[in-house]
């Protein structure tokens, strides 16, 4: 039980222990100010920060989001740009922001409890006492450059989004939705053509009527110091009072003492948004609900919406659904690229399925299979989540009783769900009836529009010549005369003393996790392991001598997963494991000489498991891999064991599904292909990996092509697809690819080495393990000798410009310039650091960063969301070569900053049991690193001196920016192609301009003769009319959310 002070202002208003979790929550409330403190005592490295407001703002100006960048601008005793994050990185922290709908959100992320405690204070006193100069606001929200174009960091991030189509339909559903004067119908993060108007006085009301401490909580978990804790926010209550509002002033609450819902007809309306492609749409269903929103969900290929839209008439690619805390919550359904000439008739059939589910029996089994299967991820959750119930205690924050009351009935058990299973066919039909099939409800249709496209871009052409013929030659100088002057404002020098006054704390409050390291089978190493766990490992002979490492944890589930190569796969087959993968866990398995459907199938797996999945080995260093998971109850080792047979060996290539498959990942293509980000990612794929890498492979511009050929010979010759997939099944999973890593308790897993005989028959273990794949082996030979290309693709979805540069860097962890190039990237990329003030603090981008990618001996610089990416790219060059030529000084105070920031990378890698373990694999198992690897570079990095890190920027920093050794990628509006390429040609670069499309491969899978990429969406003519009876064999009522939960995107003010 965490100890308190009696001297102190904060009373407990709650304070309990969750009976599924070892935590301690407490509620505490300022009797000063009415602020409120939500601790959560965990064990681990990490202790994390939200410092939320509830904001509410009644029009599009964009001052919550605005105000969110510009609280880190300064503060009253400290009113320096930048000096919060300086001392920030200096303790071991970083700082971070969004804006929602509905609230602010300040985190802190910190290594230990010394480092948070010493921040905190000044934290808070930027969060209730910015500086909110003219100048910041001028040079961080908007303004004109002497090119009289528009700039400025909230102002690019906006541009950014506010026409894609995500945006344009959730506007739209918004408006619809609330009335006039009710926040939520309101864009938080602001409209273009507002901020262009905002004041930093209308943004100054904004601070003093919502960022008051009674308005404020402060929700911290991790190992928590909670008498050094309530000393630090006495002494910083005591500080701030003569400045806040008097605390007993009146005070109208957020969203609590606002209009609720008002929806009382449905309303459909279609919203166009830029898309050369006019193929497919998509579709957004919005209701207002209870706070009891699982009745019926979409996610797998087990649930009615998802297995007849997606599955069976395939006029889909995905049903999904989020829901969104609101006094009234909105529970919304999104049907994605579905054929624009059928959405309408689409939505309808939505509908129609939706009221069949509520007129007909419900499946109760396996509802209740769904509740408890929510429950176990619930409590995995506890266990594997950084900042656990951190979402929940934020909405308690805006919309319950301030008491904590609600807070508790909420966490403190798990209750609600054995409720849930006593519930009654009928009360389910009911919730269905009342909250979605007979509610009324907003559609959004979203159609894709070349024209729209076209018109935007000369809309926004004529805008600024208007701008700059209205503001003249001497308007321009004025105005760049002005960006000059606010900089030098807001970059005015902080006195070292602030920062010499700011002492590195101690690593002693770090408490870094602990594994234990057990080995049997091909996994056994000259090293012995000498240890209890090992032990019960040894005492567990087995006949099938496979790889498996074990990680020791005290967990109460068991993960396992399947390492497994794809070098004796065929280069022409690898294309195909797009469909494979996507079929793997939702095809027909033969068990017992009997087939089981795809649908029991999923039912099944749900049933058994927390979580399952496969895909590439990006998250274990090694994307060339393939990575098989399954998270299960410790006494459904032998069961998950058993499912890996049956998926891997018993499942059966079905015809039908594998056609779904293919056309539904076709039907997503022209999504994917509107992001700048994403497809200057896939096209640098392109480039730099060769026909054999399973990255480029699965890239969405071979699958563009590809899976066009796949879709023909499914109809025209299925036998040959069927064969090729049991030639890679064959190929893949053979004893000598298969490396095994289970995170468990073991001291209480039964058997942990002789259950995997359940694989005997399957596996020949006389076999040699084959070496795992070299990431750099499979580069082609742009990748392996970057330079002299350089391209630039228009794509008329976006409005701002991204940037890739990729060259080479050290291709081994043992690479004597490591640490000095670790330290000198930490250096640069540092918040408030060289970049930061350069590119992101002139506005011209809203970030920049460094990339090390040891596994394919590269090094790489992004460019995100700028209006200019060549002056962003420029700038950042200049930075770079003032440290390498010596006219910029490197400050030891910044480095010493660099290095804590390290402290904090090794902390954020290790901040939960299951990724301590995760990473201990990697270290010894992916990159074959020795014991104490971490302790020994935290060292290096320590002795690095200042010669070195210069050394490293001329040699492998310098290079990126240098068009003989790097590949250069740009996305940008087509607006900004002309300027650009004038431009890069300036710095010696030889962009050439080519399509997107151009960058596609078809690996010698051909399509249709004539058939155009457009073409292939879900089609009336192929797939039929939406029919009344179609789906009535499906006794598949309800499921819960997919495998990847959908996130609220944010809008970050500190990076991506």
């Amino acid at each position: 039980m965490p100890s308190t002070t009696p001297k102190t202002y904060f009373k407990v208003l709650q304070r309990f222990e969750p009976d599924y979790a070892p935590f301690t929550i407490t509620k505490y409330e300022s009797e000063r100010t009415g602020m409120s403190v939500v601790t959560v005592d965990r064990e681990g490295p990490k202790v994390n920060g939200f410092f939320t407001l509830a904001t509410e703002i009644h029009d599009d100006s964009g001052a919550p989001h605005t105000l969110e960048h510009l609280c880190f601008m300064g503060s009253r005793s400290y009113p320096y740009k930048g000096v919060l994050d300086k001392l920030a990185t200096r303790a071991y922290s970083n700082t971070n922001a969004w804006t929602a709908g509905d609230h602010t959100a300040y985190t802190l992320d910190t290594a230990g409890w010394d480092g948070f405690a010493q921040i905190l204070p000044i934290y808070l006193e930027h969060v209730v006492l910015p500086t909110l100069t003219d100048a910041g606001c001028y040079t961080e929200v908007h303004h004109i450059d002497g090119s009289g174009h528009d700039a400025g960091v909230v102002y690019s991030e906006m541009q950014g989004v506010q026409n894609t189509q995500g945006e344009l339909m959730d506007l739209k559903a918004k408006r619809l939705l609330y009335p006039e004067g009710n926040g939520f119908r309101y864009e938080t993060g602001g409209m273009m053509e507002q901020l262009r108007v905002l004041t930093a006085d209308r943004i100054r009301r904004f601070h003093r009527d919502m960022y008051q401490p009674k308005n404020l909580c402060l929700i911290i978990t991790g190992a928590i110091d909670h008498i050094s804790l309530l000393e630090t926010l006495d002494t910083f209550e005591t500080s701030i009072m003569e400045e806040i509002p008097r605390p007993d002033a009146p005070f109208r609450r957020p969203w609590v003492q606002s209009d609720s819902s008002w929806l009382r007809n449905t309303i459909k309306e279609t919203v166009e948004f830029p898309e050369e492609d006019e193929s497919s749409g998509e579709i957004t269903i919005s209701f207002f609900g209870p706070s009891c929103n699982d009745m019926i969900q979409a996610g797998s290929s087990a649930s009615v919406l998802e297995n007849v839209l997606v599955e069976k008439e395939q006029v889909a690619s995905a049903v999904y659904y989020s829901t969104e805390m609101r006094p009234d919550i909105v529970i919304t359904f999104a049907l994605s690229n579905v054929a624009t000439k059928r959405l309408a008739e689409v939505e309808a059939r939505f509908f129609e399925l939706l009221k069949k589910t509520a007129d007909r029996e419900l499946d109760l089994t396996y509802l209740k299979d769904c509740i408890r299967r929510e429950r176990r991820q619930i409590l995995s959750a506890v266990e594997t989540a950084s900042t656990p119930f951190s979402e929940h205690i934020i909405y308690d924050f805006l919309f319950a009783k301030r008491d904590g009351s609600m807070l508790r009935a909420e966490l403190e058990s798990l209750r609600e769900y054995d409720e849930l299973e006593t519930w009654t066919d009928s009360t389910w039909r009911q919730l269905i009836k009342k909250w979605m099939s007979d509610a009324p409800h907003v559609t959004i249709l979203g159609t894709p529009s070349a024209k729209l496209s076209k018109k935007l871009e000369a809309d926004e052409k004529a805008r600024i010549a208007a701008q700059k013929k209205r503001l003249g030659s001497e308007g321009l100088k004025a105005l760049e005369m002005r960006l000059a002057q606010a900089k030098a404002e807001n970059d005015k020098e902080i006195p070292k003393e602030i920062l010499e006054r700011f002492q590195i704390p101690s690593t002693k409050s770090i408490q870094f996790i602990k594994t234990t390291t057990a080995r049997s089978g091909l996994a056994k190493t000259d090293e012995m392991l000498d240890n209890h766990i090992q032990q019960l490992v040894d005492q567990d002979e087995s006949s099938l001598p496979l790889f498996i490492h074990f990680e020791h944890t005290q967990s109460n589930f068991v993960q396992v997963h399947l390492i497994v190569s794809t070098e004796s796969l065929p280069i022409a087959l690898r294309p195909l494991l797009s469909v494979y993968l996507e079929n793997f866990f939702a095809s027909p398995i033969s068990r017992n000489g009997q087939r089981i459907e795809f649908e029991q199938v999923i039912m099944e797996l749900e049933k058994d498991t927390v979580t399952y999945g496969i895909g590439p080995g990006s998250g274990i260093g090694n994307p060339e891999v393939l990575s098989l998971s399954m998270q299960v109850e410790l006494e459904k080792y032998a069961t998950a064991i058993q499912w890996l047979e049956d998926v891997i060996w018993n499942a059966i290539f079905d015809v039908e599904r594998l056609l779904a498959t293919t056309t539904r990942l076709l039907a997503e293509i022209p999504e994917a292909k509107r992001s700048g980000s994403g497809m200057l990612g896939a096209v640098e794929e392109m480039l730099s990996s060769a026909p054999a890498s399973v990255v480029r492979a699965r890239s969405i511009l071979v699958k563009a092509l590809y899976l066009r050929g796949v879709k023909r010979l499914l109809e025209d010759d299925p036998s040959a697809i069927l064969a090729q997939l049991e030639e890679m099944r064959g190929s893949l999973f053979r004893f000598s690819n298969i490396r095994v890593l289970v995170i468990a308790n073991i001291e209480k897993l039964p058997k942990p080495v002789s259950t995997w005989e359940i694989l005997q028959s399957r596996l020949d273990g006389s076999k040699v393990l084959n070496p795992l794949e070299s990431r750099l082996a499979r580069l082609s030979e742009a990748g392996k000798n970057p330079g002299n290309l350089s391209y630039i693709v228009p794509m008329p979805t976006i409005d701002s410009s991204f940037a890739l540069s990729v060259s080479k860097g050290p291709s081994s962890l043992q690479d004597p310039r490591l640490p000095a190039l670790i330290v000198a990237l930490s250096y640069l990329d540092a918040v408030e650091g060289p970049m930061w003030t350069a590119v992101r603090g002139t506005g011209l981008a809203y970030g920049t960063s460094f990339s090390r990618h040891t596994e394919s001996g590269q090094i790489s610089f992004n460019v995100y969301r700028s209006p200019n990416a060549f002056r962003a790219f420029e700038t950042s060059k200049t930075v770079v070569e003032g440290f390498v030529s010596g006219s910029t000084e490197f400050e030891p105070l910044a480095l010493e900053g660099a290095i804590s920031s390290i402290v904090l990378s090794f902390a954020n890698s290790q901040s939960t049991m299951s990724m301590t373990a995760q990473m201990s694999f990697v270290r010894q198992v992916i990159r074959g690193l020795p014991p104490g690897w971490n302790d020994m570079m935290l060292a290096k990095v320590r002795e690095v001196e200042v010669a070195e890190i210069r050394q490293v920027m001329k040699e492998i920093v310098m290079p990126i920016f240098d068009a003989k050794t790097a590949n250069l990628i740009v996305t940008c509006a087509p607006i900004m192609e002309q300027p650009l390429l004038e431009a890069l040609k300036g710095l010696g670069f030889s962009p050439e301009v080519r399509a997107l499309a151009s960058f596609q491969d078809d690996y010698g899978m051909k399509g249709r003769d004539g058939e155009a990429e457009e073409d292939l969406t879900y089609d009336e003519e192929e797939e039929g009319d939406l029919r009344e009876g179609d789906g009535e064999s499906s006794e598949l009522d309800e499921d819960e959310e997919g495998e990847e939960e959908e996130e609220e995107e944010k809008l970050n003010s500190e990076g991506e």
